[in-house]
């Protein structure tokens, strides 16, 4: 070979050897995707906030939203614009080291007052693009204007059931979640009803440009299909009576080989499964897909036939470990039960040894829980679970502990309990363990950070009504609102279900009748019931109905029995009823298994204030890592965000935000500083409202 052939090909080696190393070291010094890359590892290499002068940090602006109410949505930021979305749905971009905003978009909108994780943020040759989402339908904007892109779909837009078996047709349907940008594709995630009325969970990538449909992958398998036979009702995949097996936390990709990270939910209805029996594939699974064709390439699954809301929470991490001296590339998956699985990314082995252990049968007529369920041997959990309890395990602070004991001793608190009509204790709750705000890792060094809650849930079933003369209003109450805000109407404040009884007051009809179409937070809508049905419901809450109006409640096999409702263990005073801590912070080795450390995370003020010791908190919203050493996060009641070293958990700074932030941070640079910003929405958790956008850097005096 010449020594001009060599001297050129060596510069060619070295320019990609270089350019590969700066694509990647820059991918985690910028913030413009959801979670901070397409790896969701909350991770940044930029270093001018440190733990030498993080406690230095103070509010270098904030941006006031024009409607108020939670903010779940984690800001992206790119050519030095800060994209997010406001409680109604409004898009706004912001100049990203002033706040200032740049311009606004969603007045032409219903203000659907939903929840959204974000925006997505698509980057071509010669412009980009933001896709947001507003009741069923997915939107385009110029990333530059605002400005809708009226090419893509039909005026800018997409319906969200397209591509959906035609039952799907006017059945609830949204997406809180950024979808995942991969080359011209957005994949979308999907919430939808968890009742026998949920629509199948199909996972689908449109065109970013068109917004034409490019592939789809049926998680309720069709005949013919992988997993058809794991549900014994040959039916399931028409929807009639089960659906759901969505994602809606999210998903990863791994740019490199092109595959996309799918975590699933369960099917639906979600806590009687007899229309569904068999262990259920694809839903509560991981499935690697490949994301150019939607074709699969391995799966796990972590519950069988889920009764039980098992969803997988959030998206998993794409990071590397070390096995014998040998760097493997890997997929960590968290869960509510709070427990970790790490599988080798490309062939889907198990990291590490998932043993199938029997559990308990179910007592209800027509449901056959599934025998076993997997358990990974290590990472060990990082919650407590109900069968670990004792009766020293009542909350210290409750002022009526005989009352706890007396429902503690009657409850069923076996791991992994069916549903019955005596109460469960769910502990991990209904929310887990891990929840949506994801996992922060530090990908190289295979290490994750995890905040976790634990919050007990009481699990029951009653029967469903049958050969019953009622109201037209009631029944729709009872079938569509009674699980959440209970048959009496009472609601269940503490764990964020409002009471109904004179709603009238707060409300006008064309208000409830809106709510009811479109749903509201984590309310679902219910456009499928009829302009009659809707009606009559308000005119029984309003304690008008006609009398006459009746409807025969004849019990589908479906709806044998119902949830009672979404209701909190808790004390008097409304605090846990299990002992503290009630939320920790974790950091897991994912190399060995491993815990570097965990420590009680977040605070209960009253209890504060009368000088107990810290209890933890209930926390929603994930944290910020940097490789320097900090991780940054908020997601609690007590208004704060916090800085700790990320590798010891020292708190190192915290200050109080203008409201409850309940979501994950981002971490960029504009104008040469670095700054961490957070939506302060507040609402949950019965935090009052707020309607900021908050950014923190170092004094320019402190800046290196």
């Amino acid at each position: 070979m010449k020594p001009i052939i060599k001297s050129t090909l060596l510069i060619a080696s070295v320019w990609l050897i270089f350019s590969c190393s700066e694509k990647k070291e820059n991918s985690y010094q910028t913030w413009s995707d959801y979670l901070g890359g397409p790896d969701r590892n909350h991770f940044s290499t930029l270093d001018q906030i440190n733990p030498d002068n993080v406690g230095s940090m103070k509010l270098a602006w904030s941006y006031q939203t024009p409607d108020s109410g939670q903010m779940q949505m984690n800001p992206q930021i790119h050519d030095g614009v800060l994209y997010g979305i406001s409680a109604a749905l409004r898009v706004f971009a912001l100049d990203a080291a002033t706040g200032k905003e740049l311009w606004t978009y969603g007045e032409p909108l219903k203000q659907w007052y939903s929840l959204s994780r974000g925006v997505s943020l698509w980057k071509g040759e010669n412009e980009t693009r933001l896709f947001f989402t507003a009741g069923s339908f997915l939107y385009a904007l110029d990333a530059k204007t605002g400005k809708p892109i009226s090419s893509f779909g039909q005026n800018g837009s997409i319906d969200l059931h397209t591509g959906l078996p035609a039952s799907a047709a006017g059945k609830f349907i949204l997406s809180a979640t950024p979808g995942t940008i991969f080359e011209n594709k957005i994949i979308m995630p999907l919430r939808l009803s968890e009742d026998f009325d949920a629509p199948a969970g199909d996972i689908r990538a449109f065109d970013v440009i068109s917004g034409k449909l490019m592939w789809s992958f049926h998680t309720i398998p069709h005949p013919g299909e992988e997993g058809y036979e794991t549900w014994e009702n040959k039916d399931a995949w028409k929807n009639e009576e089960t659906g759901a097996a969505n994602n809606w936390s999210g998903m990863s990709v791994d740019t490199e080989s092109g595959t996309l990270f799918v975590p699933t939910g369960s099917a639906a209805p979600d806590f009687y499964g007899a229309r569904r029996l068999g262990s259920n594939l694809f839903a509560n699974c991981l499935i690697a897909l490949d994301a150019r064709t939607g074709k699969k390439k391995w799966h796990y699954q972590f519950v069988h036939h889920d009764i039980w809301d098992r969803d997988c929470p959030a998206p998993p991490n794409l990071i590397t470990v070390t096995r014998g001296g040998k760097k493997i590339k890997a997929v960590a998956q968290l869960t509510k039960q709070a427990y970790v699985f790490v599988f080798d990314r490309e062939t889907g082995e198990t990291l590490f040894d998932i043993e199938e252990k029997p559990f308990p049968p179910s007592e209800l007529e027509g449901e056959q829980a599934w025998p076993t369920q997997p358990i990974p041997v290590a990472p060990a959990p990082f919650a407590r679970n109900a069968s670990e309890l004792t009766e020293n395990d009542i909350s210290p602070y409750a002022p009526n502990k005989q009352e706890l004991l007396d429902f503690f001793r009657s409850a069923d608190r076996r791991f992994f309990a069916p549903p019955g009509l005596k109460p469960v204790l769910l502990l991990p709750g209904y929310d887990g363990g891990a929840e949506w705000g994801g996992t922060g890792a530090s990908p190289e060094e295979g290490i994750i950070y995890v905040n976790s809650n634990e919050m007990a849930w009481i699990l029951q079933m009653r029967p469903g009504r049958s050969d019953e003369q009622v109201s037209l209003g009631q029944s729709v109450y009872e079938n569509r609102c009674s699980v959440c805000h209970q048959t009496n109407r009472s609601g269940l404040p503490a764990s964020g279900y409002p009471s109904l009884i004179n709603i009238k007051s707060k409300l006008s009809r064309e208000e409830i009748e809106n709510l009811v179409h479109s749903g509201k937070g984590r309310m679902p809508g219910f456009p499928q019931l009829s302009s009659s049905d809707k009606r009559a419901l308000v005119d029984f809450l309003f304690g008008v109905e006609e009398k006459g109006t009746t409807a025969s409640v004849e019990v589908p096999p479906v709806m044998r029995y119902r949830h009672t409702g979404y209701d909190k263990f808790l004390d008097a005073n409304g605090l846990p009823a299990i002992s503290p801590p009630w939320g920790t912070l974790n950091a897991i080795d994912l190399n060995t298994g491993k815990y570097l450390w965990k420590i009680t995370y977040g605070e209960t003020p009253q209890l504060a204030k009368q000088g107990y010791p810290q209890t933890g908190s209930e926390s929603y919203g994930g944290p910020v890592v940097t490789q320097n050493g900090l991780l940054f996060i908020s997601g609690t009641k007590d208004k704060l965000i916090r800085a700790y070293n990320r590798h010891t958990g020292k708190k190192l700074w915290e200050t109080e935000l203008p409201a409850a932030a309940f979501a994950t941070p981002a971490t960029y640079m504009a104008g040469g500083r670095q700054y961490v910003a957070i939506a302060c929405g507040g609402e949950k958790l019965g935090a009052p409202k707020g309607n900021y956008v908050v950014a923190f850097a170092l004094p320019e005096t402190v800046q290196q």
